[in-house]
């Protein structure tokens, strides 16, 4: 999976970083990623790179999130990285199919994405933390959802009313990525 390494090394190179938080984040993956042969399964120790894809309606005002099995938290369709991968880009959005059924074109470059590092409880076995790549898309709100075994709900919330149960964070993390992809 060296190109999905280099692939991570090129986001995390490039990445935003307008703010002491995402440099903090930038500083910390390159330190995982210092070349392009980072840590890119779960194969690769218990911190490995993940994608996600953080979806909006084309408002912008609304978010479609997974309630999380293993987790038992809402958060942004998302997963472990596969050797059929050809980028960051494409797991995150083989991810949003499989855990809600919606299907969409990859997002033309640059990509609007963040760098999320976060510990991960027991509950998800060998796996310690998880560098997560999140890629913006925009979809329509009016797609037919599916929900997968990996997940007990799948339903589109208003930003300025997430539910309660998220991850610490994620609140800021989904407004950040909204006013990315506003421009």
């Amino acid at each position: 999976m060296t190109s999905l390494g280099a692939d991570v090394r090129r986001l995390v190179v490039g990445a935003a970083t307008p703010s002491q938080r995402l440099r903090d984040a930038q500083a910390d993956f390159s330190r995982f990623f210092p070349d392009d042969h980072g840590p890119v399964s779960r194969d690769d120790g218990p911190r490995h790179a993940t994608a996600s894809a953080l979806v909006f309606d084309p408002t912008l005002n609304r978010t479609l999130l997974v309630f999380h099995a293993k987790g038992q938290f809402w958060v942004q369709p998302g997963g472990h990285l596969e050797p059929g991968d050809a980028s960051i880009a494409k797991a995150a959005l083989r991810e949003l199919r499989e855990e809600t059924g919606v299907d969409v074109l990859v997002p033309a470059e640059p990509l609007v994405y963040d760098l999320d590092h976060h510990e991960l409880s027991s509950a998800f076995g060998r796996c310690a933390s998880h560098l997560d790549i999140g890629v913006a898309v925009v979809v329509s709100d009016d797609a037919a959802l599916v929900v997968s075994e990996e997940s007990e709900d799948v339903r589109w919330w208003p930003i300025d009313a997430l539910p309660s149960q998220v991850p610490a964070g994620f609140e800021g993390r989904v407004r950040r990525l909204r006013d990315l992809q506003a421009g």
